[in-house]
């Protein structure tokens, strides 16, 4: 009888596999990737088992930010030369890279209070609060709050970028030039106004965006570029929310390490939209 594929203990045949056993010149894996330095990248201060999961978890979601400012940088650019389609891809893409963000939560919560609190000390006052990519997708996406640059100082060369980022013009803002371009009615002082202040709603943009969801077949453009940006930011939304909750598993209620409220502080944010017309128009469909 012969057997199962589950039962063999062969090894795969890799005969007739043209493998490249020798690589001559051509860069590695790891090399292309600079393993040596993301893998060694991992530096526990103290000897707990936990402490390895919380810095790579970190780092992770570290990346996956890294890759939705650069997709998103690419969704701006679009947005600007009034070439929107390459921007849905973008967009997909980012929403992808959400749900990994997401899931990173999954991972952390398997950590118990008593496993943060045996290394929480060794993290001083460092903490996810001065994470300035973070705060880059913010500004990029339109939650300006020049105060929030301050914790950056000791580094100049982060400071200047999140400078930069906040003086200039976000996603949003960005999206309604492009509706006063296309003959929506967006008020002057939307279209040319201080980009370092925080973003104040309007009717008028409301109105702007609810002509775009009656002239959808018109304007598919707009009104799936509407679309993506709800998605964005429903799930940035979810994001938050998530942090909150496994920040009120692990440690309660205690303050952060970054000298917020913890959960009080990260609560504060949980009603914060990016494109509040956006949210509004609903109503009035």
């Amino acid at each position: 009888m012969s057997k199962r594929p589950y039962e063999t203990s062969e090894r795969v045949d890799l005969s007739g596999e043209p493998i490249h056993w020798d690589l001559g010149s051509s860069l590695s894996y790891g090399e292309y990737l600079q393993l040596d330095k993301v893998l060694d990248a991992q530096k526990p201060l103290s000897c707990e088992h936990d402490e390895m999961m919380f810095i790579i978890v970190h780092q992770a979601s570290e990346l996956w930010m890294r890759l939705m400012l650069h997709e998103l940088s690419g969704v701006l650019e679009c947005v600007r030369r009034d070439d929107l389609g390459p921007s849905f891809k973008r967009l997909t893409r980012v929403s992808r890279v959400q749900t990994q963000l997401l899931s990173g939560w999954e991972v952390l919560s398997t950590m118990t209070p008593f496993d943060y609190s045996a290394f929480r000390n060794a993290l001083g006052r460092s903490s996810g609060f001065q994470s300035y990519q973070y705060r880059l997708l913010e500004f990029l996406l339109g939650n300006k709050n020049a105060e929030l640059i301050e914790v950056h100082r000791r580094d100049p060369r982060i400071h200047e970028r999140l400078t930069r980022a906040l003086q200039a013009p976000s996603l949003y803002d960005e999206a309604l030039r492009l509706l006063s371009r296309r003959g929506y009615g967006i008020p002057e002082d939307y279209v040319m106004r201080d980009f370092r202040e925080p973003y104040q709603p309007s009717k008028q943009v409301a109105g702007a965006w609810l002509g775009v969801y009656h002239n959808a077949q018109k304007d598919w453009d707009l009104y799936e570029l509407a679309e993506r940006l709800v998605d964005l930011d429903y799930k940035f939304q979810l994001w938050r929310f998530h942090h909150m909750k496994t920040v009120e598993r692990i440690i309660g209620y205690k303050p952060g390490t970054g000298g917020t409220g913890g959960v009080s502080y990260l609560a504060k944010a949980l009603e914060l939209k990016f494109f509040p017309e956006l949210w509004q128009v609903r109503t009035s469909m």
